[in-house]
């Protein structure tokens, strides 16, 4: 009996911290495929109307059918192998930290950890992530966003090694970090958001007494976490993205940091302008949180099948 008791105390086998990194940064990846045309929407609507400018899209719709009828189907496509890189840097960093301490701190009775300590631990593994992930996300904001330029306006990067290659040569290797601040704290409020919340939605769904540990759980709680990290990181997403993507002008920034792309959207283009593009994001933002939860507890699962089971 105490051999059981000893047993039954013990925590479940889990898979090396190794592993926990690749399959994060596969889970994103494998997401990213399916969505990486709502990504485009997103950067082309959050750059529409910048600096008072008429907006060039009225809707999401919009936008997808005048990047078709200009660019065709490759060009709703376009960033994607920086989008890949970005999940083999960014996603592989902040889910495989985010795996590795919530195991760490779950109790050795198996209870996870509080919400509090979720959303900490969310918050650290998001600003780690996007920190190692800033060179790919500013090659993706300027690849996605070129085709929206006259074409002598064009940078024309051919593939996201040519832009981080081209950006380091021709405005310094700093320049790769540009916009890290905002990216991590955009990263922050995503991570804390989206992590704590699509482990409570799961656990509560559980607890309910009405959901299984399956694919369905996993679909219903991304969706809900997929929501609420829409809503709370939209302000901060479009400051990234306009710093990422500005130009030098007389020498100068068009924006001197995160703070001052905030005022003038809200100045020169209404409050609710820092929520632009709200569809294409959580339209991209549901599915690549389902898919990337649903492809990283599928293959935890099997590995623990395959290789833990014995």
């Amino acid at each position: 009996m105490a051999a059981v008791a000893a047993a039954g105390s013990e925590r479940p086998k889990s898979s090396p911290k190794a592993v926990k990194f690749l399959f994060g940064g596969l889970a994103g990846m494998g997401a990213t495929v399916f969505v990486q045309p709502l990504d485009l929407v997103k950067n082309r609507m959050q750059l529409s109307g910048e600096g008072a400018k008429t907006r060039e899209y009225k809707t999401s719709f919009h936008a997808v059918g005048s990047i078709l009828r200009k660019e065709g189907v490759r060009g709703i496509y376009t960033g994607l192998s920086a989008g890949l890189l970005r999940q083999a840097t960014y996603t592989t960093t902040r889910l495989g930290i985010y795996t590795v301490l919530f195991e760490r701190l779950t109790q050795a009775d198996g209870t996870p950890p509080s919400f509090l300590v979720k959303a900490l631990i969310g918050m650290t593994a998001g600003a780690a992530g996007a920190f190692v992930g800033t060179p790919a996300e500013v090659a993706l904001i300027r690849m996605t966003a070129d085709g929206r330029l006259p074409p002598a306006q064009r940078r024309g990067y051919s593939n996201v090694f040519n832009a981080l290659l081209r950006i380091t040569r021709e405005e310094g290797v700093v320049t790769l970090w540009r916009g890290c601040v905002p990216t991590m704290a955009r990263a922050v409020v995503v991570n804390a958001a989206q992590l704590a919340s699509y482990s409570q939605s799961k656990q509560f769904l559980l607890d309910s007494g009405y959901f299984r540990d399956n694919i369905f759980c996993h679909f219903c709680a991304s969706m809900i976490s997929g929501l609420v990290t829409t809503a709370a990181s939209m302000p901060v997403d479009i400051a990234k993205t306009r710093i990422q993507n500005m130009r030098m002008v007389d020498g100068k920034p068009e924006y001197r940091n995160g703070l001052d792309v905030l005022l003038k959207v809200v100045r020169y283009e209404g409050f609710f302008s820092l929520w632009k593009g709200f569809t294409p994001y959580y339209a991209r933002l549901g599915p690549h949180t389902v898919l990337t939860f649903i492809f990283l507890e599928q293959m935890n699962q099997l590995y623990r099948q395959l290789f833990l089971s014995a």
